[in-house]
């Protein structure tokens, strides 16, 4: 989530599945979910009662606002504008959360997670069409231009991020110009291109109860 602040491990092991929200960490054997399977707390080796329905969709909620680090009264704005545009309302959700620039960031490989470049963003080391943007939330659209802003090229972080970026996997609604530290998009992503462990339609059914 935006604000918290603790150990986000603990999230991952809350929700029983990998939320990637640590990098490379969470691929690693270091992965807490991997060597501790269980929820965090004294009871969290408890034998688990039979979830609701409504425990489900909110599961499936909350493990999405823990993906993109998003508040509730923000993701709920999010559901509203999907709610109201035309298509399928979870993969357009979908679809907004993931043209949230820091999250463009990220998949551009600018970033190991989305904390990290949610960090970037906010300390204004990206622009957009040549605009600088420290806005993390910001809704980025087709055709957009996303590059490390001039002034931000000589940050130790940044030269060396130059050396590897070229080999990180980009998804295809998305290009990347390593050379030039930037990258574009070309179109909103696809449902199947959005790689995170979520089932929308249990969001749209607890929004419409």
């Amino acid at each position: 989530m935006a604000n918290y602040n603790g150990p986000v491990c603990r999230l991952c092991r809350r929700e029983g599945t990998k939320l990637f929200l640590k990098g490379e960490r969470c691929y690693s054997d270091k992965c807490s979910v991997a060597k501790r399977a269980f929820a965090p707390g004294q009871h969290g080796q408890r034998r688990r009662a039979k979830v609701s329905d409504y425990g489900l969709q909110l599961r499936e909620k909350q493990k999405a606002r823990r993906i993109y680090g998003v508040m509730e009264k923000q993701f709920r704005r999010y559901f509203a504008a999907a709610n109201r545009a035309k298509g399928v309302t979870g993969e357009r959700l979908l679809q907004l959360l993931e043209l949230r620039l820091d999250n463009v960031v990220y998949r551009l490989g600018f970033a190991d997670s989305r904390n990290q470049a949610r960090q970037l963003v906010n300390h204004g080391h990206f622009a957009v069409n040549g605009k600088k943007v420290d806005i993390a939330s910001y809704s980025v659209k087709e055709n957009d231009e996303i590059a490390v802003r001039e002034s931000s090229r000589g940050v130790a972080y940044f030269k060396s991020l130059g050396e590897v970026l070229g080999e990180r996997r980009i998804p295809e609604w998305l290009t990347l110009d390593a050379a030039n530290l930037s990258g574009r998009v070309v179109r909103f992503p696809e449902r199947e291109e959005i790689d995170i462990p979520v089932q929308e339609h249990h969001i749209v059914e607890m929004y419409s109860r």
